[in-house]
């Protein structure tokens, strides 16, 4: 089961996870990822983030990276709730959720989906600073992130 979710809502981590594991007695693991957003970025404070992405786009992205994962690892289900819009410091962004028999698949899975998120998934981030609004580009770190799944080869695990 994948389930991929872009809204502008925040979301309860506890229900979704309960959710996840409802009713599957082979679930020996569940891992999750939670984004938040910070107050400083590159050196400057920031009081709002605003994410944008491109409707329906988003969503087939976001399926096809958990897709990716549920084919690498033998995952029993997989959650990605992104938040759009206006955001403050100290809100929840992202959710990830990964649920396998053992926990080695599951935190390897949930890396996978949020290292890839991050580099594929179409959104925009702009955020507001005491110099006035800025867009946020993409991190050379998050680049070096997903080239290590490459590295691993087609068999999934982490990179040696």
């Amino acid at each position: 089961m994948i389930d991929v979710r872009v809204q502008a809502a925040d979301f309860d981590a506890g229900t979704e996870l309960a959710r996840l594991r409802e009713g599957n007695p082979r679930v020996g693991a569940i891992v999750t990822f939670i984004g938040t957003v910070r107050d400083m970025n590159d050196g400057a404070s920031v009081s709002e983030m605003e994410l944008e992405h491109y409707p329906g786009m988003t969503e087939q992205a976001l399926e096809s990276i958990a897709a990716r994962a549920s084919e690498r690892w033998p995952l029993y289900a997989a959650l990605v709730i992104h938040r759009v819009g206006p955001l403050r410091p100290c809100e929840q962004i992202v959710l990830v959720a990964c649920a396998s028999a053992h926990r080695g698949e599951a935190f390897d899975a949930c890396e996978f989906i949020i290292d890839y998120l991050k580099t594929e998934a179409p959104f925009w981030k702009k955020e507001q600073t005491p110099s006035g609004a800025r867009w946020v580009d993409a991190r050379v770190s998050d680049d070096a992130a997903l080239a290590k799944w490459d590295a691993t080869g087609a068999a999934g695990g982490r990179p040696g």
